[in-house]
């Protein structure tokens, strides 16, 4: 206990902990929001992570750190970080500048499929698979209006278009929604609409939709929890959502090659989070294995909203 105070007596951690209590972030990150150098922003993480106030755990080539509280100092931690804004006049900055670098991180994504807007089937994707796909759509029950979230250029959405009763397309990227739309024009698809958004701040109203699909989306996600809950915000009670994505893997190129936030997730956090969500009725299981190296396996999730949600 009388670590732990001494710890939080300094104004430069508390600021360390307060954006941690926000958001996992790395030392590069830290060392833009806060404006301090290097070695020192190293040093207060390293106390820090000896008394177990921090855990680290590694990012391609960084070191990504997240708040942690150690036993019996709950409260006091919650209370100094909640009255630290009022007494250090530098919060305000960091919550500024905390909101500009999440900012980027989504920047640098839709900037990804910006460029790979037009060519997108035709390069190698991780998880895209029909076999999959297959195994999703033989559970639809037409007609439904469906949201497809993270919907690239719009190969499943012109897909579900000829049996729903309507299509929201959801991508961060307005190259892919403006492909996806001349696409979805070109071939008299009226009942498909392209609306540019973020998984996690979905520009679809509350109960408006019957299905949500997710196929090998959720790892762009920077929150994947927060994602599967606006996707419960918008379904109908009785509705469903359809997750298609990699059982986790340790291929740490994907993070460059293809802009994966998440190295896929295992069946059991996305059943906390599916749960946490408000969802019952929880399906899951690996439906595909990719024959040749490294063997990416898909998972598939289905979750329903109850009737009285």
């Amino acid at each position: 206990m009388l670590k732990a105070l001494r710890l939080l007596g300094d104004k430069g951690r508390i600021r360390i902990l307060r954006l941690l209590a926000s958001e996992d972030l790395s030392v590069a990150e830290l060392q833009e929001i806060l404006g301090m150098g290097q070695s020192r922003i190293s040093m207060q993480l390293s106390q820090l992570k000896a008394a177990d106030f921090v855990e680290v755990r590694r990012s391609g080539q960084k070191s990504i750190y997240r708040l942690i509280v150690p036993p019996g100092v709950g409260a006091i931690l919650t209370e100094v970080l909640e009255q630290s804004k009022a007494e250090i006049p530098e919060c305000g900055h960091d919550d500024e500048g905390l909101r500009l670098v999440l900012n980027r991180r989504k920047d640098t994504l839709r900037t990804y499929f910006d460029e790979l807007a037009g060519r997108f089937g035709r390069s190698y994707v991780p998880g895209r698979s029909w076999k999959a796909l297959a195994e999703m759509l033989l559970r639809l029950l037409p007609p439904l209006v469906i949201a497809d979230l993270g919907a690239g250029e719009g190969t499943l959405a012109l897909m579900l278009a000829q049996r729903a009763e309507r299509v929201i397309a959801v991508d961060s990227s307005g190259k892919m929604v403006e492909y996806g739309s001349g696409l979805a024009a070109r071939n008299g698809i009226t009942n498909l609409e392209y609306r540019q958004g973020d998984m996690e701040e979905l520009p679809i109203a509350a109960a408006e939709v019957d299905l949500v699909l997710l196929h090998q989306s959720l790892h762009h996600a920077l929150h994947p929890g927060q994602a599967l809950m606006e996707a419960w915000r918008i379904l109908r009670p009785g509705g469903r959502i359809v997750l298609l994505d990699l059982l986790q893997h340790d291929v740490e190129a994907a993070r460059e090659l293809y802009a994966d936030v998440w190295l896929g997730f295992s069946q059991a956090e996305l059943v906390v989070w599916l749960r946490q969500a408000g969802f019952e009725q929880i399906d899951i299981a690996v439906v595909d294995r990719a024959p040749e190296p490294p063997y990416f396996e898909t998972l598939m999730a289905i979750a329903e909203k109850p009737k009285s949600g």
